[in-house]
């Protein structure tokens, strides 16, 4: 029986797992609530790959007061020595009593091992309260772990006549300010960002997580590291001297043929990975190039694109939540369209539906996902 109580502190945990929205990565968002009856004495959360897990700050917190008390996690605790030892070990040595662990572990290779370890010694383990929400904090590691790809998150800005740019390709700004400083915290919550060398070669991009222009980001840990920067790009267009370049930390899609060329080896000689993947005629395979992202442990992808890469995404359905930011603007019609879609019947229109609006400063964002 899962009590009001018990669901109050899984509620905590799971408000301090988003504390680590923006600097876990590629680790799983995790909090940790350690109590005795309506007192909590530890709470923690992870906050960067390779520091001490959510368990073990509470722990660490709790101090004598652990033995005997309860465990709120929002992810089943690991039993694995990674670059940190099993959470599991430290909640029985700690002398806890009764955990509740919201999720198990998607990975199939470890899923249960953690709650079977804390059985074995004795301590009351109770599966899924809030498990939903939990599951939220992680949308990328839980469909990573299940299905090899990561989360996808496809970005838009866009005015009321549905215009991405001018037809000469201007494009800045549609937006306002507040629209652009809420992109930089969407692009510091996620693991790479993608988009086409279209996009590279008309507006020279950096890609980059700016913190100041972030904003305040409340009790959020600040992030760490910049996303991964990824190109579509066939023929190996980026120039040495693009911006998305500077930094390091790129990664190029191009055909398996563009390899040994020179231009990708000018871009290999400055750092730049390169990978072939399989090309059709409207452009990357986009589901090789997922494959491929997952097997680079990318948990959560920002397509950030032109028309022609974003309307794969669309017509392919691999967009698992559309952000669009509408501007009170009208561009026009000889505008450039936010998608390239093949659609000419009404019977083949794309239909979202709404799980998040909100007002942005002067633009309005919605966040959707296919019906």
């Amino acid at each position: 029986m899962i009590s009001d109580r018990d669901r109050a502190m899984m509620a905590r945990a799971i408000q301090l797992a988003w504390r680590g929205r923006y600097s876990t990565h590629p680790n799983p968002r995790v909090g940790c609530v350690i109590a005795r009856g309506n007192r909590i004495v530890g709470e923690g959360w992870h906050e960067r790959a390779g520091e001490a897990h959510a368990e073990v700050r509470a722990l660490s917190q709790a101090g004598y007061e652990a033995r005997g008390a309860t465990a709120y996690v929002t992810l089943e605790p690991c039993s694995h020595y990674g670059r940190t030892p099993p959470c599991a070990k430290a909640l029985i040595e700690a002398g806890v009593a009764q955990v509740f662990a919201a999720t198990t572990d998607p990975n199939p290779s470890v899923s249960g091992r953690g709650l079977d370890m804390l059985r074995a010694a004795g301590i009351r383990v109770t599966e899924g309260p809030m498990g939903d929400e939990a599951a939220r904090l992680n949308p990328g590691f839980m469909k990573r772990m299940r299905t090899g790809r990561p989360w996808v998150r496809l970005k838009m800005a866009a005015s009321l006549d549905g215009r991405t740019a001018m037809a000469s390709g201007e494009s800045q700004w549609i937006t306002g300010p507040e629209a652009r400083q809420d992109v930089q915290r969407l692009r510091a919550m996620s693991d790479a960002i993608l988009t086409g060398v279209g996009t590279v070669l008309a507006d020279d991009p950096s890609l980059t997580v700016r913190r100041d222009e972030m904003g305040d980001i409340g009790d959020a840990t600040d992030p760490s590291r910049q996303p991964l920067r990824v190109i579509a790009d066939r023929d190996a267009r980026t120039p040495s001297t693009a911006r998305i370049l500077r930094g390091g930390n790129v990664q190029v899609f191009c055909a398996s043929s563009t390899l040994a060329t020179g231009p990708a080896q000018d871009l290999a000689a400055l750092g730049v990975r390169l990978t072939g993947v399989a090309w059709k005629d409207n452009g990357v395979d986009v589901s090789e190039l997922l494959d491929a992202l997952g097997e680079l442990g990318i948990n959560e992808l920002l397509v950030e694109a032109g028309p022609t890469l974003a309307g794969t995404f669309i017509n392919e359905n691999l967009v698992d939540e559309l952000w669009l930011y509408q501007a009170p603007v009208f561009l026009g019609s000889t505008g450039r369209p936010t998608a390239h879609l093949p659609i000419e019947v009404m019977a083949d229109k794309v239909q979202w539906k709404v799980l998040d609006r909100r007002q942005v400063g002067e633009d309005h964002r919605l966040i959707l996902a296919r019906h």
